[in-house]
Order: C-alpha cells, then sequence, then structure tokens
C-alpha cells in the first residue's frame, strides 16, 4: 500500500515547481549560519511526500546533521515586529498562547524585504493544506464520524474565529502601516493556525521548571520543518544555548529519507494537526479513546430501579472528586498498553464494587486502596481482571463501536483490496487509515474481555 500519507509540500506560496526555492533557501541558510551536513540534501526525489530531507552519503547514530543558530529561528522574539510584540504582550494573551507568533508571521509575509522570505519559499502553499479544518463540514462528518477528529475541528475553528476578532484584526488595525489589507482575513489567519499547528516546534521546560511556568511559546525552525515524520523515525532534534541540532537516532542509508518525530501521536491526533496519516501497521503509537461519559451509560445499562440508578450517579461524582473522570475526559487504549491505566482502572473497581465497600472506600476517600496485581490493566491482563470488570469494559467498547458510521468488516474489504482503495479520493484513504486503527484497538478489546 503507498506510503503517501505525509505531509505534501508545495514549492512557495505561489506553488512554483522551479527548482530554485531550495537553492534560495540554501543559500539563504549559509549567510544566516544555519549549517547543513555534506551527507544530507533537501530534495523532492526520494521522499514521502513534497519536499524532505534525503541521506546523499550513509549516516551513522549520533551524526549532526544539521545545526540551526537561535538567530534563525523565527518567533516573536525574532521577528521585525519583536519589540512592538513585546510591549504589547499583556493584550495578546489568549488560551493558545500562539497569537504573538502568529502576528510575526502575518507582517513578515507580506514585508516586502523579509529577510525570511527564502524560508518561506519552502512552505506548502497555504491554500492546499489538508487539514480536516478545511474539508467540508459534511465530509468531515462523514468520513470521520466516531473518531473524534470533527468535535476537536469544531472546538479549534470557534477558538481560532474568537482570537481573530477578539484580538488579532484589533492589533492589525491599531497598526495599519504594518499590517496590510491583504493580510488581514480569517481564512489566512486560520490557514496560518493550521501551518503553525503542523510546522512549529516547542521547546520543552527544564524539569525544574515543569510545573511552575507556561510551556514555551511555538518557534518556527528552518530545516527542521522540512522533515516528515514517522512513528519509528530516524532523528531527533536536540534543544541548546546556542542552537538547535539535529542529530541521526539510527543507521541511515545513502538514499534514504530522514525522518523526525513530531511526538507520540495517534492517527487521528496526525490527520487533525497535521493533515496526514500512517497507514495501518506503522503507526505503533496509535490509540482508540473511550469517552468517559460512555463507561458511565455502560454502567448505567445494568441498573434496573431508581435507586441503583442513583448510587452509580454518586458512585460517578466520588471518581469526579478524585479526578479520575470528567464529562469530557476519554480512557486511551493502545495497541499493548492502556495510557490511562489508573484513571480506567479506578472508574471500573468503584463502578463495580459492592455497595457496602463502596461506602466504605467512600469515607476513607479512596484511601487505603491496595492495588493487586490481578486489578494491573496491562493489555495482557485484560482477561484476568474481574469478570463485573470485563463486562464493563466490554459494554463500553461495544457503545464506542456504535458511534462510527460504519463497522470493521467495511474498512477491511476497502483496505484488503489494493483497486478498490486506490479508487478512493486522499481524503477518503487517511480517514479510513483512522477508523480502521480505532476499530483494531476496539476489537482486540473485545477479543480481550470476552
Amino acid at each position: 500500500m503507498a506510503t503517501q500519507a505525509k505531509r505534501r509540500r508545495v514549492a512557495g506560496l505561489a506553488g512554483s515547481e522551479d527548482p530554485a526555492p531550495v537553492a534560495s533557501f540554501l543559500s539563504w541558510c549559509r549567510r544566516v549560519g544555519l549549517e547543513l551536513s555534506p551527507k544530507v540534501a533537501v530534495s523532492r526525489q526520494g521522499t514521502v511526500a513534497g519536499y524532505g530531507m534525503v541521506a546523499r552519503e550513509s549516516v551513522q547514530p549520533g551524526e549532526l546533521l544539521f545545526a540551526v543558530p537561535r538567530a534563525a529561528l523565527l518567533s516573536q522574539h525574532t521577528c521585525s515586529i519583536s519589540g512592538l510584540l513585546e510591549r504589547e504582550r499583556g493584550a495578546l494573551q489568549s488560551p493558545s498562547g500562539w497569537v504573538p507568533l502568529l502576528l510575526a508571521l502575518l507582517h513578515e509575509l507580506q514585508a516586502p524585504a523579509s529577510p525570511w522570505s527564502p524560508y518561506f519559499a519552502l512552505w506548502p502553499e497555504l491554500g492546499r493544506l489538508e487539514h480536516p479544518m478545511f474539508w467540508p463540514e459534511e465530509e468531515r462528518r462523514r468520513l470521520l464520524q466516531g473518531t473524534g477528529v470533527p468535535e476537536a475541528v469544531e472546538k479549534d475553528l470557534a477558538s481560532i474565529r474568537s482570537e481573530y476578532y477578539s484580538i488579532v484584526l484589533p492589533f492589525m488595525e491599531a497598526h495599519p502601516d504594518l499590517f496590510s489589507p491583504r493580510v488581514r482575513s480569517l481564512e489566512l489567519y486560520r490557514q496560518l493556525v493550521a501551518l503553525v499547528m503542523a510546522y512549529s516546534f516547542q521547546e520543552p521546560l527544564e524539569e525544574e521548571e515543569d510545573d511552575e511556568k507556561e510551556p514555551n511559546s511555538p518557534l518556527m525552525v528552518p530545516a527542521a520543518d522540512v522533515l516528515n515524520h514517522l512513528a519509528n523515525h530516524n532523528a531527533n532534534l536536540e534543544y541548546s544555548p546556542n542552537c538547535l541540532r539535529m542529530v541521526a537516532t539510527q543507521p541511515i542509508p545513502k538514499g534514504h529519507e530522514i525522518f523526525n518525530t513530531y511526538g507520540q501521536m495517534a492517527n487521528w491526533q496526525l490527520i487533525h494537526m497535521y493533515g496526514f496519516t500512517e497507514p495501518y501497521p506503522d503507526n505503533t503509537d496509535d490509540t482508540a479513546d473511550i469517552q468517559m461519559v460512555t463507561v458511565r451509560e455502560a454502567a448505567l445499562q445494568g441498573t434496573k430501579v431508581e435507586a441503583e440508578r442513583l448510587l452509580l450517579y454518586e458512585r460517578w461524582d466520588f471518581l469526579c472528586k478524585l479526578e479520575m473522570v470528567g464529562e469530557e475526559g476519554a480512557f486511551v487504549i493502545g495497541r499493548e498498553e492502556v495510557l490511562t491505566e489508573e484513571e480506567l482502572a479506578m472508574t471500573l473497581k468503584v463502578l463495580c464494587m459492592a455497595a457496602e465497600e463502596f461506602r466504605e472506600f467512600k469515607d476513607q476517600d479512596g484511601w487505603g486502596d491496595d492495588k493487586r496485581e490481578e486489578d494491573s490493566l496491562t493489555i495482557t491482563n485484560i482477561p484476568k481482571l474481574k469478570a463485573s470488570w470485563r463486562q464493563l469494559l466490554r459494554d463500553s467498547v461495544l457503545l464506542t463501536l456504535q458511534t462510527y458510521a460504519t463497522d470493521l468488516k467495511t474498512e477491511q474489504d476497502l483496505l484488503s483490496s489494493k483497486e478498490v482503495y486506490a479508487t478512493l479520493s486522499w481524503r477518503e484513504q487517511q480517514a479510513l487509515q483512522v477508523r480502521y486503527g480505532q476499530k483494531m484497538i476496539l476489537h482486540q478489546l473485545l477479543e480481550l474481555t470476552n
């Protein structure tokens, strides 16, 4: 099966196929001190999609592929309006934390002499981004129903609109000399949000800062954002005081593509944030969600009288108090582990325990609870769980499977025939990979709880 389910790049904002953008970009790299190893090349040849980076010679683990000096990063601190953005920092605060960078991009994109122009020439064409936020709503719902993507996109679109009209547009109108009318557009802002979502990097906090400090603002990292993603990647970005370094983590044979990782991303997250998926079974980080309220719904199905229902809601409220569940949360199941093991184990325990045991447990505020090995929620241990736990988990999986518009066999029939798969549109193929990966995980749970 073709593995072209990666970011499709388009040379230059005008979609030019001319090779000059790469030459201009490499010339710019030399001017700003961005050093590429002679062993690597920015290329369209030998890549999964559009531009990528390819090994000209074999590369060993630990070898430096390129180093990006901090002055070459594009951020709110390095752009030509950094002083203004810093002075107005208070007025530019938003839940996303992205507004200053987005304003920097809006300004630099239309500045006639922006020093970043050769870098922008390697960006994808903004009008051709494949994030589901740009799909027609009907298509998005039809293809991705049950996956969690349509709901995530709706939240994004509402946030983007609110942020644009309440913060970004008033700021641009207050500085008409810095923002020409052609960049004062909600559609362009939405495209740049998607671009930052897919191409920016966020420097991790130091370990001792983790709890006290807000996350670092996103950065655009030239050269690093040329690399495509694989779960089984062969390079990794390292942060140091003076530069950011892309280092090989595996042997890379001559002619092979160099892949970074965007983190441990399930396919629904990849399509939502980056506009592509990894074809089954390549994405070892894939997951399926069971909504927390679905487990409550499954438990309610087993109640017969009002008193039982009231007791179940009391148990649920107690789990909320323990911060194990929430109305919008989800239990996350991977191929080999339950990523929310503690939360799911506690939920199954509390919802399934005898009434008297619950009273005692509640009186102790959930303390004095000795976790037993047979209650462990590793995938391999699920068949050994108590029958009541297995039944509740099974009922929750069955309810989750009902949220999809199609069943597993329909997806398998599409995937098993190369001829049929090839007739699907690119979006249909990507959505199929998301649905199929999730359903395979859920059906594995069905087998384990049988």
